[in-house]
């Protein structure tokens, strides 16, 4: 089993507690605010003014996704028929006169000028833009996390090509090579997602794909125990963090209600992943002798070289929000003005504090310490270490002994 994601701190950050956020806001529209929050604040009083329409505001959360309700479709012929070109606007804090002032987007917002809580979009318009995303977004992070899996797993695919005799390494080397890995990577988790929070996951996401794909292509030249340990070590640093960035990336495009499901595909991409990588091996293994190289070598080179092709396309397949695709390399964008203003405020009225911060914005001390003060996950974090411990006790026993 490779090693679980922990729980990033970021996500206590955006789900702080309901009086602190709205302290924060009760400061920001203090008189004392002026310079770039005018016009925002003006944009606020013209909306409290027009909180009276909201009579065409769905209540009632949208269903789950259920597979029993996919595969067994006569359940839904008793339902009622939707109207597909009815309003889906749900309602939200920003129908409430009293409360919207207080849950208003940043003023360094990256997309606050696309924000408008007076806009009603229909189901048929939700939906197209559902799908919209889902091939354009969720279906590039799936790809982005199949290729991290891809050289998590590939040791294993190693080793059954007499990849300790090559290296002159025995079971004990190899299981503290993966002991080292995983205190790598942990080590990694929240530094990586503070630069991510910084640069962007954007950009850190594509920049981390590069560097472990580096690190996996050069295991091709290794030596013996020592190179060993220092690749191990190095994949660690490079990939700790990388699931939980990208799922904050996810969270810019999906509402909490839609996110799951998606996570879901997230997770069984990496079973897929793994077949295909095992199919791969088989073929790449065989190569052993070519050059006069062993099999493991090029399986490392291949992989790697799959990896970073990934990574560099992931450089222009990530852009950095709803409102930010279009670019030199992609002028027309991958969303018009009218799905821009759907995109970002169905999310929004989803959870207000998606609008706290830029998506370039780092964290402050203050910031950190109120997500480790979150005592609703401290539970989580718990649960989390005989999970991790078990996972990796099964591991250290999957190594074939030598000799």
């Amino acid at each position: 089993m490779e090693p679980t994601q922990t729980t990033p701190l970021l996500g206590s950050v955006v789900s702080r507690r309901h009086h602190t956020h709205v302290a924060d806001r009760r400061q920001r529209d203090e008189p004392e605010s002026s310079g770039s929050s005018t016009s925002s604040l003006d944009l606020k009083d013209e909306h409290l003014l027009k909180t009276d329409a909201n009579d065409d505001l769905q209540d009632d959360e949208p269903p789950p996704f259920k597979f029993s309700d996919y595969i067994f479709r006569s359940r839904k012929r008793s339902a009622p028929p939707v109207d597909h070109d009815a309003i889906a606007t749900r309602r939200s804090v920003y129908d409430d006169p009293v409360l919207a002032k207080h849950y208003w987007p940043n003023p360094d917002y990256e997309s606050i000028h696309r924000f408008d809580p007076n806009a009603r979009w229909t189901f048929r318009e939700e939906k197209d833009l559902l799908r919209k995303i889902d091939w354009k977004v969720m279906l590039w992070a799936a790809i982005g996390f199949s290729a991290l899996n891809l050289d998590r797993g590939n040791l294993t695919h190693a080793n059954s090509d007499n990849f300790l005799p090559d290296l002159g390494m025995t079971t004990d080397d190899f299981n503290l090579g993966n002991s080292i890995f995983r205190f790598t990577f942990l080590c990694a988790e929240l530094p990586s997602q503070l630069i991510s929070k910084r640069l962007g996951p954007d950009r850190w996401i594509p920049i981390q794909m590069c560097m472990w794909a580096l690190v996996t292509a050069g295991q091709f030249f290794l030596n013996g125990r020592t190179s060993f340990l220092v690749t191990r070590a190095l994949l660690g640093l490079c990939q700790g963090g990388f699931i939980p960035i990208l799922i904050l990336y996810l969270s810019y495009f999906y509402t909490k209600t839609e996110l799951p499901f998606r996570l879901a595909l997230f997770w069984i991409s990496s079973n897929v992943c793994g077949i295909f990588a095992s199919f791969l091996s088989f073929g790449v293994l065989h190569m052993r002798g070519v050059a006069g190289q062993a099999g493991w070598r090029w399986l490392f080179l291949v992989e790697g070289s799959i990896t970073l092709s990934i990574g560099i396309a992931t450089f222009f397949k990530m852009p950095p929000s709803p409102t930010q695709t279009k670019t030199w390399f992609r002028p027309n964008g991958w969303f018009n003005d009218r799905e821009e203003t759907i995109a970002v405020s169905r999310v929004l009225r989803d959870d207000p504090t998606k609008g706290d911060m830029h998506n370039r914005e780092g964290l402050s001390f203050k910031r950190i310490w109120l997500a480790i003060g979150d005592y609703d996950l401290w539970p989580l974090y718990i649960a989390c270490v005989p999970i991790l411990s078990m996972g990796n006790a099964a591991k250290l026993t999957m190594a074939r002994p030598v000799g």
